[in-house]
C-alpha cells in the first residue's frame, strides 16, 4: 500500500518506495543481457540478434539429428526441441520425455549448439537442467506458478513464452515468479495472442 510520506514518521521505517506496477522485479530497469553458457557462449540482449531454431518436438533420433545439423549449417546459435510437449488434445503426441532429453544431449554433442527445451512440470526441472542450456516455459505453462517457482531456484537462463490470452502485465508477473527465486536470467518470448480472427492462429 502506498501511503506516501506518512510512513516516514514511524519508528524503524528507513524509506518509502512507491510501487506503481504489480511486477516489482521485472520492472527493475537496466537489466544486463543474458548469457547462455552452452558449448558456445551466446548473449541475448544488448543489441545482439540470436536465432533459436529446430523442430517443435523431438520425435526420433535420426530425424532430430538431421534437423539439428541443418540448423547448425544455417547459422543458428541455439537448437530447440521439446522432449515434453503439452498439447491441446490428449491423444496428440506429448513428446518422448527422458528419451527425448537423451536425443537432445546427443544433438548438442554432434552439433555444438546450445539446447533449449521445455519443462512442463516442477518434477521435470532437474532432468531438463541436466541437458538444457536454456529452459523454455511454454505458453501453456506461463501460469504454472509451481513450475515457475522451481525454475526460479535454478541458475539456467529461462525463455518465458507469453500465454495465448495473457496481458503484458500477467506475462511480467509470471517473470516475477522466476526472478523472486533468485534466477535473474529471464528472456521474454512473444508467441502471439489469440484474437477473434479465426483465419490466423496467433496475432502479435
Amino acid at each position: 500500500v502506498d501511503l506516501g510520506g506518512r510512513l516516514s514518521s514511524i519508528d524503524g521505517v528507513a524509506r518509502v518506495v512507491p510501487i506503481s506496477a504489480p511486477w516489482t522485479l521485472a520492472s527493475a530497469g537496466g537489466r544486463p543481457p543474458v548469457t547462455i553458457d552452452g558449448p558456445r557462449s551466446v548473449t541475448v540482449g544488448g543489441g545482439a540478434f540470436v536465432t533459436v531454431a529446430g523442430p517443435c518436438s523431438v520425435e526420433g533420433e535420426e530425424p532430430f539429428l538431421a534437423a539439428a545439423r541443418a540448423v547448425a549449417a544455417a547459422g543458428a546459435q541455439l537448437l530447440r526441441g521439446g522432449a515434453f510437449k503439452p498439447r491441446s488434445q490428449p491423444a496428440s503426441f506429448q513428446g518422448l520425455g527422458t528419451q527425448g532429453l537423451e536425443i537432445l544431449a546427443a544433438a548438442r554433442e554432434d552439433t555444438g549448439l546450445g539446447i533449449v527445451t521445455e519443462a512442463t512440470d516442477p518434477r521435470q526441472v532437474e532432468a531438463v537442467t541436466d541437458v538444457a542450456d536454456m529452459i523454455q516455459v511454454g505458453a501453456r505453462s506461463m501460469r504454472n506458478t509451481p513450475l515457475l517457482t522451481e525454475i526460479g531456484r535454478t541458475t539456467k537462463p529461462v525463455l518465458l513464452k507469453r500465454a495465448m490470452d495473457a496481458t503484458v502485465s500477467e506475462w511480467l508477473c509470471a517473470a516475477d515468479f522466476v526472478l523472486s527465486g533468485g534466477n535473474e536470467r529471464v528472456i521474454l518470448c512473444e508467441r502471439g495472442v489469440v484474437s477473434f480472427d479465426d483465419g490466423r492462429r496467433n496475432c502479435l
